[in-house]
């Protein structure tokens, strides 16, 4: 896929596309791709209050995959959008392979440009996140949905794995076209009064700020699997500045997501694509290919910390 700017709106983040269009001065153009929220077979009302709770340099999220269910998505919202604006990406959900299949293969049938497998959303209680952290189980969810859909396919990979090279690498053997590195980190807040925890769910994932030292690594371990092989990357997690997306690709994503960003800054598009050209420029560099996966990890530069 073409993209008109490097820059993806995440999952989660943008609703299904329309939310941003009522903000003074938004544009779809300005982004390369919108992820459309996470979409279940069947209409799901999520998880019990409280659902979102703010952490130093970040946010809990624990909405458990609140959505109208795939035929909505497809008959009711999909004909709405504006695909000459930019590039839609579906995000499929499931608490079973089975469902999985089912949704890929319903969106296979829309205009939806590409999909992405959330097979790492940490604040659900089936499915999600155990199908993400274990390598085998992330194989053969891509395997399956690989079979019933033409359209580019995006892994989302989790953080919290012990080895996301692994996953990555049969991820790739079981037919996925790109990777969406990071989710977010599984994380909980304590309410003191009632010593219970503040989320409904107990738990949920944390982004914004807080997790893009992760994200970063993370990004370089997927890219020194995916990156031979031409596996591209987008690059996600507390990405908020032009600095924050340069970080991200020279580390090996070939796009950059952004998210929780939004939500205080929801023009932030247009301040990175303007940076992100500004940089170019500034290194005589003719595009970002140029820069993707450019991190020398040899002697450390004298000053730098330890």
């Amino acid at each position: 896929m073409q993209l008109a700017s490097p820059i993806v709106l995440l999952s989660g983040c943008v609703g299904f596309g329309e939310e941003y269009t009522r903000v003074a001065g938004f544009s779809n153009r300005d982004a390369g791709a919108i992820v459309l929220k996470g979409t279940t077979r069947e209409p799901r009302l999520g998880n019990a209050p409280h659902r979102v709770y703010e952490t130093p340099a970040g946010m809990l999220n624990a909405i458990g995959l609140q959505n109208p269910g795939v035929d909505y998505v497809v008959t009711r919202i999909l004909p709405n959008l504006d695909f000459t604006e930019t590039r839609f990406i579906a995000n499929v959900c499931g608490s079973t392979i089975e469902e999985y299949v089912e949704v890929t293969r319903r969106f296979n049938d829309s205009r939806i440009d590409a999909i992405e497998i959330n097979i790492s959303c940490p604040n659900i209680k089936q499915g999600g996140v155990q199908f993400g952290n274990v390598p085998e189980m992330s194989a053969r969810v891509v395997e399956a949905c690989r079979r019933v859909t033409k359209k580019p396919l995006i892994t989302k990979l989790s953080p919290n794995q012990a080895d996301i090279r692994e996953n990555a690498r049969v991820c790739i053997e079981a037919g996925t076209d790109a990777f969406a590195v990071i989710n977010t980190v599984t994380g909980m807040a304590v309410d003191l009064a009632s010593r219970r925890p503040v989320l409904g769910n107990g738990q949920g994932g944390l982004s914004g700020p807080a997790i893009k030292p992760i994200a970063l690594l993370k990004v370089r371990e997927v890219y020194e699997v995916a990156g031979p092989k031409q596996i591209p990357i987008i690059g996600q997690g507390g990405i908020a500045s032009v600095q924050d997306a340069l970080e991200f690709i020279i580390a090996g994503a070939s796009t950059v997501g952004l998210g929780t960003a939004l939500f205080y800054d929801p023009l932030l598009c247009r301040t990175v694509n303007a940076g992100l050209a500004q940089y170019l420029d500034s290194q005589a560099a003719g595009s970002i290919a140029h820069l993707v996966g450019t991190l020398h990890m040899g002697v450390p530069v004298p000053g730098a910390a330890c």
